[in-house]
């Protein structure tokens, strides 16, 4: 049996919120015995607080705000210096404690706190969706060679834009992981980050599932159809997957909670205001109303519509609501239109991780309304709640750099975000090699066709966490 290819790569996560930058260090190898796994090893995970000055400026050109080309530039500087600020302090950390060496097998890395890569989000500043659900562009910032100047590895960015280009949603890009957590069992999985999204997967095997396409992944433009299960696949019928942005999560409370105390405070912190306060089910009503909840999956939506005037856009009585009661009401929709969608699903069980799940009278709404359906932490498919997002973008930067479309298949055969046919997702800064590659997995140099290297080029479909031998905020254990 050969020996895995470890890359070591670092995940950078900051959603809608704008509320911290979630890190995750991890080593990551295809299993030689089983090209259908992916292991992980984690050894780094932390959340970065943005300093509160950049994160006011970043809230400040947010919708409805106004904003100009010059505040713009200078944001992506800062915010790009920020995360090689973070990145090279997570490496620098690995390193000073000698490394954890990699998940068995070679790595570029080592043992030392490098990484083979950085991969980065970006903070979306402005998400393009027309009325009809079409989304026509997307802008995440945050400068990637600053990121690649503090860390001397290559660094993949600009995530999204390849997707939205094919006419997809670019969003949500929570199925990649979500699929491979939760593997041919089904359920749903929720995160309640600024904006709800969900992954929806019907059990491999049942009707839907069997009527929906190609088995492995999408074809990418390059490749045909009948190259998605190239020679040595598993064969195993695929799950049916749907994903989708819910609805507003954080992102409406705490614009509310910013608004009505000029900005001394961010958030209804464990919810305490909202368990004060009583629904205005006249004022939720109005808001269930909008026409966004009736659009079908795949959808997606940013601050660009629920931004700090969506309420008394939507509702103009609201503003007579003192801010318990306004809060109390925003909960329940929230809570409302998650269950909705899940219930409608049939999804035998509901994972759920993202700030969120950690605000006790949203939880609890939840649940109530999930009912008989559990409502359950993410932890219990492996991955720590806090690591899961910044992991995800690891994923796909293994993904990406190996020349694998990310995203799974949808029920109509094209990749779950809508999209006409896969991407291979981000841009990379500096555009050379990146170190780590498993050679088996690579497409040549010069090309990106699939049909080149067969196997091992195609998706894992499962991933297999190792340890524990993470290392929480501060290097504790």
């Amino acid at each position: 049996m050969s020996e895995p290819v470890t890359m070591r790569v670092l995940g950078m996560m900051s959603g809608t919120s704008a509320d911290a930058v979630d890190t995750v260090l991890v080593d990551l190898a295809r299993d030689p015995s089983d090209p259908d796994v992916l292991t992980a090893r984690l050894l780094d995970v932390d959340e970065h607080p943005w300093p509160g000055p950049l994160r006011e400026a970043i809230l400040d050109v947010l919708p409805p705000a106004s904003s100009d080309v010059a505040t713009w530039d200078m944001l992506h500087a800062q915010i790009g210096a920020h995360l090689g600020e973070v990145a090279a302090r997570v490496l620098e950390r690995a390193d000073g404690e000698g490394g954890t060496g990699s998940a068995g097998g070679t790595s570029s890395a080592g043992g030392a706190g490098g990484a083979d890569l950085v991969v980065t989000h970006g903070q979306t500043l402005h998400h393009w969706a027309a009325p009809d659900g079409r989304v026509l562009g997307t802008l995440q910032i945050g400068d990637a060679a600053r990121i690649a100047e503090a860390t001397h590895a290559s660094v993949l960015h600009d995530l999204r834009s390849a997707d939205v280009a094919r006419g997809g949603q670019g969003a949500p890009f929570a199925p990649v992981l979500d699929v491979m957590l939760l593997g041919e069992d089904g359920g749903a999985v929720l995160n309640l980050g600024g904006i709800a999204n969900v992954t929806l997967v019907e059990a491999a095997g049942s009707a839907d599932s069997a009527a929906a396409a190609p088995a492995d992944s999408a074809p990418t433009d390059s490749a045909p159809a009948d190259s998605a299960a190239p020679d040595g696949a598993s064969g195993a019928a695929s799950p049916t997957v749907r994903a989708g942005d819910v609805g507003p999560a954080n992102a409406l409370l705490d614009s509310a909670v910013r608004r009505a105390t000029a900005g001394r405070m961010h958030c209804d912190e464990d919810g305490r205001l909202a368990a004060s306060g009583t629904v205005d089910h006249d004022v939720l009503d109005e808001l269930l109303a909008d026409p966004f909840f009736a659009l079908p999956l795949p959808r997606s939506t940013g601050r660009e519509h629920f931004d700090a005037e969506y309420v008394e856009r939507m509702s103009p009585r609201a503003a007579r609501l003192d801010l318990p009661d306004l809060l109390a009401t925003l909960t329940e929709l929230t809570a409302r239109t998650v269950a909705d969608l899940v219930r409608e699903s049939g999804a035998p069980v509901v994972h759920g991780s993202g700030g969120g799940m950690r605000n006790p009278v949203l939880r609890a709404r939840l649940e109530a309304l999930l009912d008989p359906v559990p409502l359950r932490s993410s932890e219990d498919l492996g991955v720590p709640s806090d690591a899961k997002e910044a992991l995800l973008m690891a994923v796909i930067g293994w993904l990406s750099v190996h020349g694998i479309p990310a995203l799974p298949v949808g029920p109509d055969g094209g990749p779950v975000t809508g999209a006409r046919s896969a991407a291979v997702l981000g841009s990379l800064t500096p555009p050379v090699p990146v170190t780590g590659l498993d050679p088996c997995c690579a497409a040549p140099r010069g090309t990106s066709d699939p049909s080149d290297a067969p196997a091992a080029r195609r998706a894992p479909r499962r991933l297999r966490l190792l340890g524990p031998d993470h290392r929480t905020p501060g290097g504790a254990r």
